[in-house]
């Protein structure tokens, strides 16, 4: 199920006030954000296929607050030249519901799959004063894996741990800044079968993981489980999005697809801030208009409990410079 349930307006509604570009319609719809806390952090190695590992492992199993506990994805892979050591990396960015619980994570992955992964280190991505956000633990307690031989040293008023470990040190910066962000902005793309859809929500994702300070946290950016509120079960809080299944168009109390719409792919966003996610919606937008409806996505719209999830909304038509919506 994608990051948190999600609610439409049916097609039938949206359809008057609809835009097209090259082919390609655009709700008159929004995507409903969430707050949530955020960190980043500058994970280096030897080289960058052991960076890209430990970033891979770290934010594994990070695809959704439900169950997962976090999200978490790998922001970008970075030069030698933008890291505190001069070595390859990873920017990593983590966001959970709360400070408590990105705080857990954090100390978990790093501990399991950066401190496990040869010849790494590990930084803050955030500074307290520039962010204006929070300290939390990033070597602090991991330094303890040590036994005692670990030492700290200071560099420019900033405290760093050194670990003995069986390939040299493990080096941790002890804390990195959280911050507020902003979770849960998506975009629903409609399409004429499977292919269609996967070539879309490809080249939307690869346009959105330009943009810095946001990440899309399910395999490949993309997610086929998008969700709707509740269940017929007692014992479920979500269930699948009925009126987004093709297969249930003849079906379904209220559809949002037509017959020609044999696929559709959901794409979720969490940004560091508002501007983030908007930015990254707007550059996956366009990669699907660039492409347009004879590629095969014909429709864009968007999931939202009606605004009383949160108080981020993503208008699709203000994205695309239609105006308020």
């Amino acid at each position: 199920m994608s990051s948190l349930p999600q609610e439409t307006t049916s097609a039938m509604e949206m359809a008057p006030n609809s835009v097209t570009r090259n082919g390609v319609t655009i709700d008159d719809t929004f995507a409903e954000a969430f707050p949530m806390k955020a960190t980043r952090v500058l994970i280096t190695a030897h080289n960058e296929t052991w960076a890209r590992h430990a970033a891979v492992a770290m934010t594994g199993f990070a695809t959704s607050v439900i169950a997962c506990g976090c999200e978490a994805g790998i922001e970008r892979m970075l030069g030698a030249d933008e890291t505190p050591d001069g070595r390859p990396g990873a920017s990593v960015l983590l966001f959970s519901m709360s400070g408590k619980e990105l705080a857990k994570q954090l100390e978990r992955r790093v501990g399991q799959c950066v401190l496990t992964c040869p010849t790494t280190a590990i930084y803050a991505g955030l500074e307290l004063g520039q962010d204006q956000g929070e300290a939390i633990a990033l070597g602090r307690n991991l330094r303890f894996f040590g036994d005692g031989w670990q030492i700290s040293k200071m560099i420019d008023g900033k405290r760093y741990w050194r670990v003995p470990v069986m390939d040299g040190e493990f080096v941790a910066e002890e804390t990195t800044a959280m911050v507020k962000a902003v979770g849960g902005g998506n975009l629903l793309l409609l399409a004429r079968d499977t292919d269609a859809a996967l070539a879309g929500a490809e080249a939307a994702v690869e346009a959105m993981r330009a943009v810095r300070g946001a990440i899309m946290p399910f395999p490949g950016g993309v997610v086929r489980s998008g969700s709707k509120v509740g269940s017929k079960y007692a014992t479920l809080m979500a269930s699948t999005n009925d009126a987004f299944c093709p297969a249930l168009t003849p079906l379904a109390r209220r559809s949002e697809l037509d017959a020609d719409t044999r696929c559709v792919m959901e794409i979720v966003i969490d940004g560091l801030t508002e501007a983030d996610v908007s930015a990254a919606m707007r550059a996956g937008i366009a990669a699907i208009v660039a492409r347009g409806a004879a590629a095969g996505v014909t429709r864009i719209s968007a999931g939202n409990y009606g605004g009383k999830l949160g108080p981020f909304h993503f208008h699709l038509h203000t994205l695309i410079g239609e105006g308020a919506a």
